[in-house]
């Protein structure tokens, strides 16, 4: 009888604990039969559609500076130039979903679920997916090599390569110690930008270099948006992101600094394009993506002021681009 009665009786820690990751996520089994399969909308989700204004933002301003210096708008050129910026920026999301699912960094993620670290995807496919993209870039940026017979695009390229993987890949990712505003300012802002006017007008003209900065600050705005809305998962995680180490209130005051900054370039290009007054109406989005960095009560608030800021970012860069052509 004693022991019939100790099978019966339940231990407290036999109690059933719900998960405090996060509640987008979909929930995993361990039966093969009850995984929820993965739908072609989850896959468009990974390649993260809101930050892809930010690959579209420096090619519209690099593209007006060299028509400013041309006078000629090589479409040809420009064109390969959006599908080298926009399959590097889908590759480091897939590549980003792919190194984060596997060190368990987006266990507990607020935003949208990751395909990797919801199980539904192998993370092998994750990774052929991004490599997929780098190798579009790549194939792009050598077509534009040989178009222009500039051979040190090549080496400009592979640099763009490994940045893009060792944002969050690798044993020591730039990405977990607070320089992932550095490369992207870098990387989606000069580079980006300046790449775009060279190879089509071979020149670098100050509006190039002034355009350069503002879509770096804008890029850079966005990403700290994302990291402030997982700030205690990334804590949690050994994620050293900027934000973790300064902390909310002082991300806060970047962020805005960032914003308003970039405006202020366009205020002073305005000076001598008055088209670049209307970049102005691009705050329409940006004020209130500061409001809500400000005032946010629930993380998932901060995915639309990511949003508000990458729509920000190719609204700067469309008024711009008029501004120099105009």
């Amino acid at each position: 009888m004693a022991g019939t009665s100790s099978k019966k009786r339940k231990h407290p820690g036999s109690k059933k604990q719900h998960s405090r990751g996060n509640p987008q996520k979909a929930p995993v089994s361990r039966d093969p039969a009850r995984v929820e399969k993965v739908t072609l909308g989850d896959w468009i989700g990974a390649a993260r559609l809101r930050t892809l204004p930010l690959a579209i933002t420096p090619i519209l301003i690099g593209t007006g500076a060299a028509i400013l210096v041309e006078s000629v708008f090589h479409w040809v050129i420009a064109l390969f130039c959006l599908i080298v910026s926009v399959s590097l920026q889908i590759g480091v999301n897939f590549a980003n979903d792919y190194s984060d699912g596997i060190r368990g960094t987006d266990d507990h993620r607020v935003g949208p679920a990751r395909l990797t670290a919801s199980r539904r995807v192998k993370p092998r496919a994750v990774l052929i997916v991004a490599l997929a993209f780098f190798a579009i870039a790549g194939l792009a940026g050598l077509a534009l090599t040989i178009r222009t017979q500039q051979w040190w695009l090549i080496a400009a390229g592979a640099v763009c390569l490994l940045a893009a993987w060792f944002y969050t890949g690798g044993k020591r990712p730039y990405g977990y110690y607070g320089l992932g505003e550095l490369f992207v300012f870098v990387f989606f802002g000069l580079v980006a930008t300046l790449g775009t006017t060279w190879v089509q007008a071979l020149a670098l003209p100050q509006e190039a270099w002034f355009g350069a900065v503002g879509a770096g600050l804008l890029a850079c705005a966005v990403l700290l948006a994302n990291n402030l809305r997982d700030i205690d998962q990334d804590r949690a995680a050994g994620k050293r992101t900027l934000t973790v180490l300064i902390g909310r209130t002082a991300t806060r005051w970047v962020f805005s600094v960032f914003v308003l900054l970039a405006f202020a370039i366009a205020a002073f290009l305005a000076l001598f394009y008055p088209i670049a007054w209307l970049t102005l109406l691009a705050l329409l989005a940006g004020l209130p993506a500061i409001l809500i960095v400000w005032t946010y009560r629930d993380p998932r608030e901060l995915v639309v002021a990511l949003g508000l800021t990458s729509l920000t970012s190719v609204a700067y860069g469309a008024f711009l681009m008029w501004a120099f052509i105009g």
